[in-house]
């Protein structure tokens, strides 16, 4: 069986040119470049809270990867390095493989580095801390939505929430239904080039990993305000459009979560320009709703009316 170092050395330890020394020793040396500020963030992902074990490996690896560079998207930032902490039940080397290869290819899509980690022994534990670069004072924010500021989202909410359920039996979906949807939920696509188009537009943004009305809430809260959200102007798929008239769906749409688009707030003076970049990077952006001076989130259903949702996200500890 492989040691440790033997599993490291041989599915993880990979030259990248912006590190100066990775992964080998007992600490990563980076060399950020000149001016610029980091941003620094870490994602944990457990089997069958997060993912389910038995899922492909390599999309495995993929998602633990994106969660993490979604986070530097949200922050208008450029993700550079990330480090690797992973527990394993055994040294399976048939799943390692297949899970590395999974992280790394979403590394080369947007270039990042793996300058360390480490692993260990147990349930099956996945943490990702990355780093990513900012020009001073370019960074995007939650505590800074305005009043009369537009809502945005970057593209379609609630095909991961689906999928999910139809997994586990608590929604009924076809075949195709369920790969269209699974897309969403296996494989998100971090918004990294959307988010520093952002720099000097959005007044506020995150991303979207516990659900909407959950994550617009941190804004909200943040920024002192409240908002107002249309659910008819929220972009979906064709397969949720198809059963959006469900109040179930519609619960997946507003409070999901694990979509991984953008949400952020910026002036009404801006929707043209930011509309234009939606366009070129072939984005379904939608305005949603806008921010209020009067601290309540209020959300307005198919019909217009005012909707009532108990959970508006994920909760760890629920």
């Amino acid at each position: 069986m492989a040691s440790e170092f033997d599993l490291i050395q041989r599915y993880f330890r990979r030259a990248h040119p912006s590190a100066v020394l990775g992964v080998g020793d007992d600490a990563a040396l980076i060399q950020p470049s000149p001016g610029m500020e980091l941003a620094v963030s870490a994602d944990m992902l457990v089997a069958n809270t997060h993912f389910y074990p038995n899922i492909d490996p390599w999309l495995i690896g993929w998602k633990s990867l994106a969660v993490n560079i979604s986070d530097m998207a949200a922050m208008g930032a450029q993700p550079r390095w990330a480090t690797l902490t992973i527990a394993l039940p055994e040294a399976d080397e048939d799943w390692i493989s297949k899970f590395a290869a999974g992280f790394f290819a979403c590394a080369a899509q947007f270039d990042i580095a793996l300058i360390g980690g480490d692993t260990t022994r147990g349930p099956l534990t996945i943490s990702v801390q990355i780093m990513g670069e900012t020009p001073p004072g370019a960074s995007l924010l939650r505590s800074t939505a305005r009043a009369d500021d537009d809502i945005w989202v970057s593209g379609p909410l609630g095909d991961a929430a689906l999928a999910l359920a139809a997994i586990q039996g608590r929604y009924p979906l076809s075949d195709t239904e369920l790969a269209a949807c699974g897309k969403a939920l296996h494989q998100p696509q971090p918004r990294v080039v959307l988010g520093q188009a952002l720099r000097g537009l959005a007044h506020s943004a995150l991303d979207i990993s516990d659900g909407l009305l959950a994550d617009l809430g941190h804004i909200l809260e943040h920024s002192q305000v409240g908002a107002e959200v249309w659910l008819k102007a929220i972009p979906k798929s064709e397969v949720v459009s198809a059963h959006s008239q469900e109040v179930a769906i519609q619960k997946m749409i507003l409070s999901g979560g694990d979509d991984y688009e953008l949400c952020f707030t910026a002036s009404t003076q801006h929707r043209q320009q930011i509309a234009d970049i939606g366009r070129q990077l072939s984005l379904d952006m939608a305005v949603i709703g806008r921010i209020t001076d009067t601290q309540q989130l209020v959300i307005h259903g198919l019909d217009d009316a005012p909707l009532t949702l108990k959970e508006h996200g994920f909760d760890h500890f629920a």
